[in-house]
């Protein structure tokens, strides 16, 4: 809200920074406002959650002297998508690829002048050839070839053939002894600093517990982990692997009873994509290479295929053991997540649902659609809101989604999380991002709302009889 409120203060001239109600775009605060101008690195003091009255005075501080920066930026921004259509160039999220460019050149060049479109042009240049052939384009040519899918195609159904499955009743036990494992280190995650220990986390790990889960998933026999179905849902098990009847065991990283077998894939649309492991070969990478910043950093394209070949194969479609882990952890987390407040979610709470919910139930959208789900008319503002509430109902479904795409391109960048600290920086991650989405809709709903029932003009009466129309 404070940076809502001194973005807002800045005046005009930011409005492609900016959402249509004037407020700064997630990817402006996460990419420009935090990293750029508050930096939380030199001042530690204003990157909790809550402020006190002269912490949040010097936050605005920092965003008020930024002011002409962040305007500059703003035309710089306006500037390298003109520049970017007449250069053909589509590849990649220009959010993602420009406004930290943006801020760069408003820093050195202030507003744009004389020459600015040259120095667009060159920057637009560098950064496409530092993809280094690494862009959507480039993987679409890679799998155009017949004989490539083929060979592709081949090699995934072997891949597939080789998994190492479990019986039934082993995969249950492995199961529901992952997620017992998952509650001890999320309720260390949620202590204090200095009282947090690696060693449950760590454990976990070694104890290969996100392969055995993500193995459990595949198995197949009746009253298994994904074969049974527990209170009328697929993918659940008699008493529920993470402690409700109503909860798959996928938690809808699959619309599938288990994960099907990857295809290779000819196209993808961020609009819709299917479920993480419903995604074909293309689909997958489609989604690291539109979302990455430093594509050059990426192996070249048919290197990154053949690796997702094994990888699309491998438990929960990853390598690394310790995201694998990330998976079960931020399952046991999600089925926890209660933004309503309404007591629904799975028994057993650790420290860390603790932190996550009582964040999520101050929220001012979250509180806004609580109202609409104990609302005496269940579609009191015409059905929008009302659609939100029930998101709220299930966000583990948004929530695991978004953790299985981050985790995943942490897999192809060969970044695994090392220990209890940077797991749970990335689980508090992804709650963060779900809640300033939610935050986004409940508001983007609210101004479509107030401008459709801002009162029209009444029409003019025609004239009674005998009078005249003047």
């Amino acid at each position: 809200m404070v940076i809502d409120r001194a973005w807002r203060g800045l005046g005009p001239g930011l409005d492609s920074l900016s959402g249509p109600g004037g407020a700064p775009l997630t990817r402006t605060v996460k990419l420009i406002v935090l990293p750029l101008v508050v930096r939380p690195s030199l001042h530690p003091e204003l990157a909790a959650d809550f402020l006190d009255p002269r912490q949040a005075a010097r936050l605005e501080t920092l965003i008020r002297e930024a002011g002409a920066r962040l305007v500059a930026t703003a035309q710089w921004f306006t500037l390298l998508k003109k520049t970017r259509r007449a250069l053909g160039i589509v590849a990649g999220n220009p959010q993602d690829l420009y406004f930290q460019l943006c801020f760069e050149l408003a820093t050195e060049h202030e507003e744009p002048s004389n020459g600015a479109e040259a120095v667009a042009r060159a920057a637009l240049v560098e950064v496409a050839n530092a993809a280094g052939g690494r862009t959507v384009e480039a993987l679409k040519d890679h799998l155009a070839d017949d004989v490539r899918r083929s060979r592709l195609d081949g090699n995934l159904a072997a891949a597939w053939e080789s998994r190492q499955t479990a019986p039934a009743g082993d995969a249950d036990v492995a199961a529901r002894a992952a997620v017992q494992a998952a509650a001890s280190v999320l309720e260390a995650c949620g202590a204090p600093g200095p009282e947090r220990d690696s060693a449950s986390f760590e454990a976990m790990v070694e104890g290969g517990h996100g392969s055995l889960f993500g193995r459990a998933l595949w198995a197949r026999a009746g009253g298994g982990v994904s074969g049974a179905v527990s209170g009328g849902v697929p993918g659940g098990v008699p008493g529920g692997v993470w402690g409700r009847d109503d909860l798959p065991a996928h938690l809808k990283l699959t619309e599938h009873l288990v994960p099907p077998r990857p295809e290779v894939g000819r196209g993808a649309s961020t609009a819709t994509l299917p479920a993480p492991l419903d995604r074909t070969l293309f689909e997958r990478l489609f989604v690291v290479l539109q979302s990455s910043v430093r594509r050059e950093e990426l192996p070249t394209v048919p290197e990154l295929v053949r690796r997702e070949v094994g990888r699309s194969c491998a438990p929960l479609g990853l390598h690394d053991e310790s995201l694998r882990v990330a998976v079960v952890l931020g399952g046991r987390l999600a089925v926890g997540l209660d933004p309503l407040g309404n007591g629904d979610s799975v028994p057993g709470r650790t420290a860390a649902h603790r932190a996550v919910n009582s964040r999520w139930q101050r929220e001012a959208s979250v509180l806004r659609a609580r109202r609409m789900t104990v609302a005496p008319r269940p579609d009191p503002d015409g059905g929008v809101l009302d659609a939100l509430a029930r998101d709220l109902r299930t966000p583990w479904v948004a929530y695991m989604r978004r953790l299985w795409v981050r985790l995943h391109g942490r897999d192809v960048r060969d970044a695994p999380l090392n220990d209890m600290a940077s797991a749970w920086a990335l689980l508090d991650g992804v709650a963060r991002s779900v809640m300033m989405d939610h935050r986004a809709r409940v508001r983007a709903a609210l101004r479509t709302l107030s401008a459709t029932a801002a009162p029209t003009a009444a029409p003019t009466a025609a004239p009674a009889a005998g009078q005249r129309s003047s």
